[in-house]
């Protein structure tokens, strides 16, 4: 009894169908994928799109240069960044040497020596650069600003005759 395994190859009946569908190795046909006919939108390649890249690049370049030009007009329009420090050495050696100038002061509040209707607040300030403290007569153009010990502002200072100290204009730090 012979089995179908037993059957070799080349004895097997092939029908005409399956010949049709065989390659030909003498033919010289190359092997055509059932597929080949159908779009694949696996691999295709997608058009690359270069306007987004150069619009967000764009919108970055206008957002650091708005944060730029808001720090720079910021620094630019700082009245105190043309003055000097307060002098406290050649304060104390000689007040009449600066008797008219303008300075800038780191202030630090120390204490209040009080109010005077129609003069102003004296206030006594250490400044950041030394610690030697230093009146200063507060305006009543600025006696909406409270003091608290403690406290930092940073102001233009004008020494004036006599040798006091007068804020022309303070804000705090």
């Amino acid at each position: 009894m012979r089995s179908f395994l037993d059957v070799s190859p080349e004895s097997r009946p092939v029908s005409a169908a399956m010949q049709e569908n065989q390659p030909s190795e003498l033919a010289g046909n190359p092997i055509i994928s059932p597929f080949s006919d159908t779009e694949s939108h696996v691999f295709q390649k997608r058009p690359k799109s270069r306007s987004a890249l150069w619009i967000s690049l764009g919108i970055v370049l206008c957002v650091v240069l708005a944060v730029g030009g808001f720090f720079l007009a910021r620094y630019l329009n700082d009245p105190l960044r043309t003055l000097e420090p307060f002098p406290v050495g050649k304060y104390m050696e000689s007040y009449k040497t600066l008797a008219g100038s303008k300075f800038r002061g780191n202030l630090r509040v120390e204490n209040d020596l009080g109010w005077k209707e129609g003069a102003g607040r004296l206030m006594v300030f250490s400044l950041r650069e030394d610690p030697h403290p230093i009146v200063v007569m507060i305006p009543l153009s600025l006696a909406q600003i409270y003091f608290t010990k403690g406290q930092t502002y940073e102001g233009e200072l004008e020494v004036k005759e006599g040798g006091l100290i007068y804020a022309n204009s303070i804000r705090k730090n």
